[in-house]
């Protein structure tokens, strides 16, 4: 029996025959019209155990003239699972919002809401899966985005995809007393499970971690996580205000978006705490610059920082379905231009260039790709960049100086990755915007 409250609890019982049934996108589909005509409660129960089990990120629910398509995020890209009629939908959508706490009788403004699902198997049958839940109004009823928050999605540094020596120098600076690590990127590109993972790898019963999120996205064990309340006045910069009142020794702040958030920050990193924080930039070297134009006081930003990380997520090729061949003429080319700047010590280009075919199997829903890693940047100010700082450089002068200091680009990142049959350079190029 399933309890219909702000938490559904599912039974192994159910858990285990969708779960063998479910291994692709297309049994999905299979799985859920066996089940379309029994009782609601049962549609939900396939719906979601079968999306965790794929590890979809969010349920996309979208009514359109006819009927309603059912669509499912995978390692970042969407992809049809059925269509379901407008009556099925009604009696869905009407569940979802019960869980999820949202007002059955609105229907023209925006909702959000979450509830939480209990998959009670025998690994971990308590482990609950958080479901945030969002109604927007639209053409033809309300559309409906469920987002995934698993905890097994959770990362170690380890797994985050890091170069050894990136990865030594990242766990040195999440060490050190006081200053401020910045991770940039866009929506979506894995910078929140970066700073996670920082904690976790830090988290000891010596310090004390405080975050300030919008919203909380994970649970941590030993930290205390809050998050931003507009309406009652709590935001980044009254709640960082008041986290550094509370004797923390690492505080993250999950985005800086204005002028006092970043006065905050900083001022914090210069008197004894380590920050963690995010910005939006397209590279590492564009955060200084944008730090500047939020208003920070170029003097402060130097002996504050002591790393910058940009980071994107590419998907990693099908390790059952996948080929490998030998470069064109054209990408042998493209990776020897590309990596002809990159320390000997750092890189060796091997002879002859072999990279991975994504073909698509049933393991990877017939796509050639199955999870994602990050590729990264990242560069430690010294006294040459502090140096430059103060003089409010452009995007530019940053990055010929950190390239002369060695650093390795995103791209760059990318491409040793294309090398070691992780990724495809295609996928790099996809989401650097690079070629």
């Amino acid at each position: 029996m399933v309890k219909i409250t702000d938490k559904i609890i599912i039974p192994s019982q159910i858990i285990g025959p969708v779960q063998k049934a479910i291994k692709s996108v297309p049994d999905f589909k299979t799985e859920i019209e066996k089940n379309i005509k029994k009782e609601i409660t049962k549609i939900i129960e396939v719906v979601l155990v079968g999306a965790i089990s794929l590890s979809a990120s969010d349920i996309h629910l979208e009514p359109r003239e006819e009927d309603v398509r059912l669509r499912i995020r995978l390692d970042g890209m969407l992809h049809d699972v059925m269509f379901l009629s407008p009556e099925t939908y009604r009696l869905l959508l009407s569940r979802i919002k019960l869980l999820a706490g949202l007002k059955l009788n609105v229907h023209d403004k925006p909702q959000d809401g979450s509830f939480s699902v209990v998959m009670q198997i025998k690994t971990n049958p308590e482990q609950e899966i958080e479901i945030r839940t969002s109604a927007l109004p639209a053409d033809f009823g309300e559309s409906v985005v469920m987002r995934i928050l698993n905890p097994e999605s959770l990362k170690n540094m380890e797994e985050l995809g890091l170069r050894e020596e990136l990865l030594e120098v990242f766990k040195g600076e999440i060490k050190k007393p006081n200053g401020m690590i910045i991770v940039t990127g866009p929506t979506g590109s894995g910078k929140t499970t970066t700073l996670y993972a920082f904690l976790k790898h830090i988290q000891n019963p010596e310090i004390k971690i405080i975050t300030i999120e919008d919203p909380i996205e994970y649970r941590l064990d030993g930290t205390s996580q809050t998050e931003v309340n507009p309406s009652q006045g709590y935001d980044f910069a009254n709640g960082l205000r008041s986290i550094v009142r509370q004797d923390p020794d690492v505080i993250l702040v999950g985005e800086i978006r204005d002028l006092e958030t970043t006065q905050i920050s900083l001022q914090a990193a210069l008197t004894g705490h380590l920050v963690f924080s995010t910005l939006h930039t397209n590279d590492a070297a564009g955060a200084i610059p944008r730090l500047i134009s939020l208003g920070a006081d170029a003097m402060n930003i130097g002996p504050a920082i002591n790393m910058v990380i940009a980071q994107r997520l590419v998907r990693r090729v099908c390790k059952k379905c996948a080929g490998i061949r030998e470069a064109t003429p054209e990408e042998s080319e493209k990776i020897k231009r590309v990596m002809k700047d990159v320390p000997n010590d750092n890189f060796t280009l091997p002879a002859p260039i072999k990279i991975a075919v994504p073909k698509g199997c049933k393991e990877c829903s017939f796509t050639g790709y199955k999870g994602r890693q990050g590729i990264f940047e990242a560069f430690l100010i010294n006294d040459e960049l502090e140096s430059l700082i103060v003089k409010k450089p452009a995007v530019p002068e940053i990055k010929k100086i950190i390239a002369e200091n060695g650093m390795i680009t995103m791209f760059q990142d990318g491409i040793i990755k294309v090398l070691k049959q992780i990724t495809t350079i295609e996928e790099v190029e996809r989401v650097t915007s690079e070629n």
